[in-house]
Formats: C-alpha cells, structure tokens, sequence
C-alpha cells in the first residue's frame, strides 16, 4: 500500500462507501476508474474491460479515448488489456510509439489518439479471469515500474468491489425469483379453486392469459394475488 500517493486511503474510503450504499453496478465500475486515474502516476485514463462467457465488453471509462482503445483491442483481437485477460496479469508498454508486442493496435492508437503509454491489469474473481482494468498515458515514459505497481494494488481491489457487487446482485435477484415463484403459486392456487380445476390446467389459463395480455407471467400472477386480496378486504 506505501506504493500509493497519501490520498489513496481517501478515495478508498469513498470507493468502499458507493460498494456498500446499494449504488448500482455502473457506479461502482465508474468509481473504480477514476479511482486509477487519481491515484496511479502517470495515469490519464481509465477504462474497465469485461468478460461474460466468451464476449468482452468496455464496461466503464473516463472518457470516450479510453473506452476507444478497449473496443479497438477487442476489434483487432490483440493488446495489452487482453493479453493480461487470457496470458500474463499484467502487461505494460510506456512507449507505444517504439518496437511493441501489439505493433497493430500501437500503429492505431499513435495514429488515432494522444495515447502513448498502456497498462493492463487483470481482474480475478473467485480466481476466475473475468476482465482487466486498463490505464492510459499520454506521455511517453510517464507509466513506470511504480504505476505497475500501484495498477496492481487498484486492480485487487478493483476485483474485490466487482465481485461483493456482483454477489449482491445475484442475491437480489434470488429475492426476485422467489417472489415471483410464490406469487405464481399463489394465483395458480386462486385459479384452481375458483375454476374447480387441478394445478396444471391452472398454469395453463395463466399462461394464455399472460400470451394474450402480453405482460410476464409473474406480473399477471401479481395482479391476481392482489385483486383477491382486494376483494376479501370488502
């Protein structure tokens, strides 16, 4: 931790703040890159690369340079950001605009942006390889063995916050299934007795009645829990 800047127990603390108040998933991956950018030397961007099953997606940036580059490694299938995905955890050239391992997407960048420097960091979760986190410069030289060093603290910690964002999401939609299952019984149930059929006939008039409303299933099975509710308040 000494090898970041007397601010970082600052912006951690905001960083652990927005993980732990309910913010969305976006705002943690939004917190996370500016987080790199203040506290990582000769940092100018950032951006968050993502994997889901076999896609990779730019999932945050500082600005629209950043989430460029990532989309354009994804596009050419070569770069720091995913080698340090699929080969080594980290990957780092200070100079883009000398002798490269990515010589295609350098020639791009040089050509296209003012981008001259590249980290990639990657991010594990449940020593799963699911992403990187990529940090830019636009002076050449500014990344150093210290920034190194620093992206791959920010990106620990960066897996971390991913990854208690992510088990909150699956428990909330956990919550969700479970509501819906109940209500759908629940007017399965309703249906079964007001109809004098058995359990599956009544899945069905509650499927054809979604089909011809056009609403999700669990919504009609919530509004008819809700009217019988309702009507034995009268």
């Amino acid at each position: 931790m000494d090898q970041l800047p007397p601010e970082a127990s600052q912006v951690f603390a905001r960083l652990n703040e927005i993980v732990h108040s309910g913010a969305t998933t976006q705002d943690v991956y939004d917190a996370i890159v500016h987080a790199t950018v203040e506290l990582v030397d000769g940092c100018d961007r950032a951006a968050i690369l993502l994997r889901d099953r076999e896609r990779l997606t730019s999932v945050a940036a500082t600005d629209p340079i950043a989430k460029g580059i990532d989309e354009l490694e994804v596009s050419i299938g070569d770069g720091p950001c995913l080698d340090a995905i699929l080969d080594e955890a980290v990957q780092f050239d200070p100079d883009l605009s000398t002798p490269t391992a990515w010589p295609e997407l350098a020639a791009r960048v040089v050509a296209d942006t003012p981008v001259r420097g590249m980290i990639g960091c990657r991010l594990l979760i449940d020593g799963t390889k699911v992403g990187a986190l990529d940090l830019f410069s636009d002076t050449p030289g500014a990344l150093t063995q210290r920034s190194v060093d620093q992206s791959a603290i920010l990106a620990s910690l960066a897996s971390v916050a991913i990854m208690t964002v992510r088990a909150r999401g699956e428990a909330a939609n956990l919550t969700k299934a479970l509501d819906n299952s109940r209500a759908i019984g629940k007017a399965v149930g309703l249906i079964m007795a007001a109809r004098k059929i058995d359990d599956e006939q009544a899945f069905q008039v509650l499927r054809r009645t979604s089909q011809e409303l056009n609403m999700k299933l669990s919504l009609v099975a919530e509004e008819i829990v809700r009217g019988q509710s309702q009507q034995a308040h009268r």
